[in-house]
Formats: C-alpha cells, sequence, structure tokens
C-alpha cells in the first residue's frame, strides 16, 4: 500500500489498537483479516488509465460494476483528504462511472474498452461497451453518493465538471421515466434460452406489470436478480437519500435551480410511495417494510444479503438504527420468517437466490455489524466473519455455515471492503 500513505497509516493505526485491546474483546486473527481485507480492492481491483479515469473491477468477474466499484472504495473516501493517489483514484472512478451512465443509463455492468465481452446473447443488444444491461435503480444512486461523499470528505469541487452535470440530469430523467415504467418506458431486457427466471423479465422483457406509486420501477435487484415486483423498496430508500444530495449539488456546484427543485420534488414522491405503498402488518413483528411490491396490493416479504438492502436502511442513510419502522423490519429480516435467512453451526444471517440455497452472505453480516449498537451482536458476528474465511483470511461471496469452506467467489472485493469498512467502525469508537 505504499501507494497510498493515507492507507497505510490507518492500517497501522487500527492493527496497533487491536493488538492493545483487552483480550476477548476481539477474535485474535481479526488483525491479520483487516491487513489482508481492507486493502484488498486497491491491491486488486483498481486501475487508473492513460486517459485520467479509474477502472475498477469487481474481483474475479473483469468487469465494472456501478455498485460494486463505489462499495468498494467507499472505507478510503475518509482519507482521501491528505492522499492525492487517493485523490486521483476517486477523481478518475466518479468521471469514469459518469461517463457510463451517459453511455447508457440502463447498464448496470461496463467492460475497460469496447471489447464487446460479456453477456453477448441479451435482446436488445447493447453494445460493445456494455458488459450487462440489468436496469438496477441502485446503479443510479452509488455514483451520486460516491462523487457526493468525495466532495463533503475532501471540499475538492474539481469533479463537477459538465460531463458530472450531465450524469445527474440523465439520472434524474431516467428515474421520471420509471416511476411511469408501464406508460414511458421503452426498456425491456430478455435472456434468451435461460431457464432461471430471476435472470430474465417476463412479459416480452417489461418485467411483471405494477400500478404507479411514486416510487422509481427496478428490474433487477442488487443481487443482480430479476425483481418480483417492480418497486424495490430498498433501492427506493436509497434514491430518496440521494436525491437529496443531488439538489445540494445542483444548488452550490452548478447553480441549477430547476435540476435541484426536480430532485426535491421526485425525492418526496418516492418516499411517499415508500410509507404509502411499501411498509405492511405483519402479524409476529407489527409494521414493517416490504422487500417489493407492484403498487397493486402485493408485496415480497423478503431481504437479500446484497445492498442495498432493507437491513442497509439506516446505513445508507434512509432512517436512524433507532427507527421503530426499522427495528421491527430488521428483527423480521433476522428470523427464520425471512425466507433467505439461513442458520448453521459457524453462522447465522442473510443469504440470497442469486447463490445455493443454505448459504450465508458475509456481506450481509458486515452490514449486521454496521447497523447495530449492541457490542455483544457486533463481537459474534466479527466471530463468524473470522471463522468462516475457510483458512483464506479473505472474505467470499457466500458460504456455507456448516462448512465454510464450500463458498462461492474466492475473489470478491466489496465484502473485503465492507469488513474493512466495520472493523475500522468498532475501532474508532
Amino acid at each position: 500500500m505504499h501507494h497510498y500513505p493515507a492507507v497505510a497509516t490507518l492500517i497501522d493505526d487500527v492493527t496497533r489498537k487491536l493488538e492493545q485491546s483487552t483480550p476477548h474483546q476481539y477474535p485474535p486473527q481479526l488483525c491479520q483479516m483487516f491487513k489482508e481485507c481492507y486493502p484488498n480492492t486497491l491491491a486488486t481491483t483498481v486501475d487508473v488509465l492513460e486517459d485520467g479515469t479509474t477502472f475498477v473491477v469487481t474481483g474475479d468477474i473483469p468487469a465494472m460494476w456501478l455498485r460494486d466499484s463505489s462499495a468498494q472504495v467507499n472505507p478510503y473516501l475518509h482519507l482521501a483528504k491528505e492522499d492525492q493517489a487517493l485523490q486521483r483514484l476517486f477523481c478518475g472512478l466518479i468521471q469514469r462511472q459518469a461517463q457510463c451512465i451517459l453511455l447508457d443509463p440502463y447498464a448496470n455492468a461496463f467492460n475497460r474498452e469496447p471489447s464487446g465481452q460479456g453477456h453477448t446473447g441479451d435482446l436488445p443488444p447493447a453494445g460493445p461497451w456494455i458488459w450487462e444491461r440489468k436496469f438496477e435503480l441502485d446503479s443510479l444512486c452509488y455514483p451520486v453518493r460516491l462523487c457526493y461523499r468525495y466532495w463533503q470528505e475532501t471540499g475538492d469541487t474539481g469533479i463537477f465538471n459538465e460531463t458530472l452535470h450531465a450524469m445527474l440530469n440523465k439520472i434524474i430523467e431516467i428515474m421520471r421515466i420509471e416511476q411511469h415504467h408501464e406508460t414511458r418506458s421503452g426498456y425491456t431486457f430478455e435472456r434468451p434460452g435461460m431457464d432461471l427466471v430471476t435472470e430474465t423479465l417476463q412479459r416480452q422483457g417489461r418485467g411483471t406489470p405494477t400500478s404507479y406509486t411514486g416510487m422509481v420501477w427496478s428490474g433487477f435487484r442488487p443481487s443482480d436478480d430479476a425483481c418480483t415486483y417492480g418497486y424495490l423498496i430498498p433501492a427506493n430508500m436509497f434514491a430518496v437519500v440521494v436525491l437529496g444530495y443531488v439538489s445540494e449539488m445542483a444548488r452550490s456546484q452548478y447553480q441549477d435551480e430547476a435540476l435541484a427543485r426536480e430532485a426535491e420534488d421526485l425525492r418526496q414522491q418516492i418516499e411517499q410511495g415508500i410509507e404509502r405503498y411499501g411498509v405492511v402488518e405483519h402479524p409476529t413483528y407489527g409494521s414493517i417494510y416490504a422487500y417489493e411490491t407492484d403498487g397493486a396490493g402485493h408485496h415480497n416479504l423478503m431481504d437479500d444479503a446484497n445492498v442495498p438492502s432493507l437491513l442497509s436502511a439506516p446505513y445508507l442513510g434512509y432512517c436512524v438504527i433507532d427507527d421503530a419502522l426499522y427495528q421491527n423490519t430488521r428483527r423480521f429480516v433476522l428470523s427464520r420468517d425471512n425466507p433467505y435467512y439461513y442458520e448453521g453451526e459457524y453462522a447465522k444471517g442473510v443469504g440470497s437466490p442469486h447463490t445455493p440455497a443454505g448459504y450465508i452472505w458475509p456481506i450481509a453480516l458486515s452490514m449486521a455489524g454496521l447497523t447495530t449498537t449492541d457490542p455483544e451482536e457486533q463481537r459474534e458476528l466479527l466471530t463468524m466473519l473470522v471463522n468462516t474465511t475457510a483458512n483464506t483470511g479473505l472474505m467470499h461471496e457466500s458460504f456455507d455455515p456448516d462448512k465454510p469452506e464450500h463458498f462461492t467467489r474466492p475473489w470478491f472485493a466489496w465484502a473485503n471492503s465492507l469488513f474493512g469498512e466495520l472493523v475500522q467502525s468498532l475501532v474508532a469508537k
């Protein structure tokens, strides 16, 4: 990490504090794992290209996801102020993401060059820059959070060029269209010959029917699985948060009052939609947020490990941790009433229909740690995370909680970053 002095310093600081902590406060292997996981994204997935932009692969898939690339670098943002190499990385990534969104605001993952790699049989054909063209609402939210937080952390206004301005306008335009998916949207997605219902959209690629709610439609979840119902509540929560960022940047950096007002208006409509259509009465937990709804009376009660998730609502900034509705929802999510919550010998937590049944995601364990104030729960989660790497010292996408040596994706940088973020936040307290 000699390229990034602030990162090296932080690793030393955290390591020292872990070594000085009382025995039993943290699992013994935590120190070594933090040293491996925290810098993993920088060490293995980041490329600053000749054009000054930054390309960040997700790990063992050679493409850049708008979501993963933003989440992977998130734990380094607070160090950027005193590290010029990090500033270059962030400025280049912000620029690259803006270019990607302007190239195709419906795509979720992009190639480094126009190589035509990726899912080539999808309809309609996506073009050589696009690895995959699944419309996921959170793909339009993560880049906004990244540029806003970078600006807040560093005060660097150099990122606010016309490309970024165009990106913010494009994001609002697409969200507006997809509020009215049935009547205004031209987007379809089909993966021919695909038996998995989660990999393609029903109804000639338009997805299951929806009614207007004020929320924004999403074809796919942050797991890259198709939505059962088109209004994905956690993604709309994230949209509410980042639309606040859009209006602030529009006013402060672009003196664009029209964009600021449009973002505020949209934000209000989405928030009202969530509270009106996204909350259900559960016999055990009381009022909870649904994962998805169609606005016509159907709700999907579950949570998926991938972020935005219901579990992550306070982490994303939608509500505070002790919000009653969130706490009810959290109790549901971390129980067997959530169809994707699993328990085994070494861990208990949330998985995903994207991976084998029974497998738990380290991302969900880290997120549980980032959304609780209970030190006992945090300790338990750290112990689970430390004991389930199959002696690799790194996080995986998912693992079998009875046999952690059975796992998916050996190189999955987002999970390493989020674990690093958790450890760092606990030590900072």
